[in-house]
Formats: structure tokens, sequence, C-alpha cells
């Protein structure tokens, strides 16, 4: 074979190599290719939660370190709580203090029931001395006329029957006085038990501040970013450190405008972190943010104003990590990744 005859054969496996690699990448882009949108702009999300404190006070102690893996319910702060146990125990005393008022009040009706039956019995006595008064009145008043009894006798019948009637009134007026002291006791009743809800809601606040001295983790994960010194004076609302959660992370893969026109919630994905390039994690898209992220800054831009210069827009896509991935190990929130989003894994 000549030399000329060898270029020729090495030019047309070369043009038969390159229309069969272009020919496999067309088949590629057609089956799979034009369904995968890529971008590296996309991060590790987590829940990373400011544990600030509610009450103000001095810290006593510091149960944590930096980088410290912590579990739910474990103690993260301690302040001093001198100050709250005083106040819960003046709690106490207020609610003790009602309570007895209010044994004071029960006492205190059970002594009037008592004081009207003895006034209800008085004026049965005293309506029983008018009723014989008035029978003597009129006996004698009859006898008079005959001449049976001297004037004097029936003037002292008549006296007597008004001096009943008048004992009578006094023992109904005395009746109604007792009886009217209940609604007295009832309303007094009823002041004390509103000052007993009080005094209990003083009490109950005041358990919840001494509750609140002791900071505890409100779920598993890692303690970063410690702001808090043992000693130091804190007001209610100072952030003292920041917990990162353990589980539960995600991505933030923010896409260009053009390429969402079929970008779904589960569709598949994978993901590649920078920090360990050979390995592929996978996941699924869960949401598509509703407007673009320049939307959502505190300076949006208005291009209604001045020179417009076109800028590719992109859209925060949420997407959600598959098993072990969205544990904080390797992963951590703030990494840098790489997603691509398989299009066609729901159509």
């Amino acid at each position: 074979m000549t030399q000329r005859s060898k270029k020729k054969a090495l030019m047309l496996l070369f043009i038969t190599t390159a229309l069969l690699a272009t020919a496999g990448y067309g088949a590629y882009w057609w089956h799979s290719g034009r369904f995968m949108q890529s971008t590296d702009d996309a991060y590790v999300g987590g829940d990373i939660s400011a544990i600030s404190t509610k009450v103000s006070g001095y810290i006593q102690h510091i149960a944590v370190q930096d980088n410290m893996a912590v579990r739910k319910g474990d103690l993260l702060v301690q302040l001093d709580d001198r100050d709250y146990q005083a106040a819960l125990a003046k709690a106490l005393g207020e609610v003790a203090a009602q309570q007895a008022a209010l044994a004071d009040v029960a006492a205190s009706r059970q002594l009037q029931l008592a004081a009207i039956e003895g006034a209800t019995a008085s004026l049965a006595a005293a309506r029983a001395a008018t009723e014989k008064s008035a029978n003597d009145n009129r006996r004698y008043g009859a006898l008079v006329m005959s001449s049976a009894v001297s004037a004097q006798v029936r003037e002292n019948a008549a006296a007597d029957y008004r001096r009943a009637q008048a004992q009578e009134s006094k023992a109904l007026a005395d009746q109604r006085v007792a009886e009217r002291q209940l609604s007295v006791l009832d309303a007094r009743e009823k002041q004390t038990q509103a000052a007993l809800m009080q005094a209990q809601a003083s009490l109950d606040m005041a358990r919840l501040n001494l509750s609140y001295t002791e900071i505890r983790a409100p779920f598993d994960g890692v303690v970063g970013n410690r702001r808090a010194w043992s000693g130091s004076y804190v007001n209610s609302g100072t952030q003292l450190l920041s917990l990162v959660p353990a589980h539960g992370l995600w991505i933030d893969a923010n896409f260009k405008e053009s390429q969402l026109a079929h970008m779904l919630p589960g569709q598949r994905a994978t993901v590649v972190a920078d920090v360990l390039p050979g390995h592929t994690f996978s996941g699924r898209v869960t949401s598509v943010s509703p407007a673009t992220g320049s939307r959502f800054s505190i300076l949006p831009a208005e291009n209604a104003t001045g020179n417009f210069t076109k800028i590719v827009q992109r859209v925060p896509v949420r997407i959600a990590l598959d098993g072990e991935a969205a544990t904080l190990d390797v992963l951590r929130p703030g990494l840098s990744v790489i997603v691509t989003v398989d299009e066609k894994s729901t159509q």
C-alpha cells in the first residue's frame, strides 16, 4: 500500500469515527441529554437555628464547645436562676394566700348559713309571739266591753301586741340582712377566685421563666458560632450560639430561567459536591421558587429607570437529598455542589 493510500485510509477512518461519535452523541442528546439541566450555582442548605435566651441574667455555665455534637434535650447554657427561684417562691406564697382566703370565704359561708337558720328561728318565734299577743288583745278587747277586765289590762294587752309586732319586724329584718350577707360572700368568693387565678398565672409564668434559665438543644445537631461566655450578662433575645441540624440537609440550586420550562417537583437529581468530587449523591426536586432570587434581595433591581442591560435571571430550586446524604457528615450547609436534574424522570 502506497503512502497516499494509507493517508486516505486514515482519513476515512477518522471521518467514520467522527461521524459515529457525532451520531452517538446525537442519539444520547435526543434520548437523554436534552432532558438534563445542570448548574454549578448550587449550595447545601440546612435549618441552622440561632439559639437565644428568653430571659435575662448572668451565664452561670456553658455546657458545650464549638463544633460539639449534641442530642435533643442536652443542656447548652445554664443561666443564674437564683432570682427566678425567689420569684417562684413568691408566686407560690401568693397562691397559698389566695387559697387560704378562699377557704376563709367558705368557712364564713357556713357560719352565715347557721346565722340565717338562727334568724329564721327567731322570726318564727316572733311571729308566734305576735299571734299570741293578737289573740290576747282581741280577747281582752271583748272582755273590757262587758267590764270583765279593767281598761288597764286591755291597754297592757294592746301594748304587748305592738311590742310583739315590732319584734317580728326586727326578726324579719335580721333574717333579710343575714340572707343578703350571702350575696356579699358570693361576690367576695368571685373576687378571691379571680385573685387566685391571677396568682396561679403568675406562678405558671415564674415556673416558665425558671425553666428558661436552662437552654437546651431543640434537636440533634452540632454547635457552631458560639457567642456565650461564662459570667457574661445577657438580655432576653440575645443570640448565644448556632445549632446546625444533624439531619434534613437539602440543596438550593439556582437554575437559569431558560432551564425551567419543564422542571417539575418529583424529578430525579444527581449532586456532586466539591468537597467529595468522586462521589455522586442522589435526590429529587421538591419545589421551584415562585420568583427569581433577585426579587427577594434587599434592593431589587429597578429596570424601568436608567440604562438597561439584560441579565439572565436565576430561580432557586429546592432539592431534597436521599438517605444518608441528608445527614450532617461530608455535606455541610454552605458547601458548593453541582446539580443535574433529569427532566425525563417524570415524563
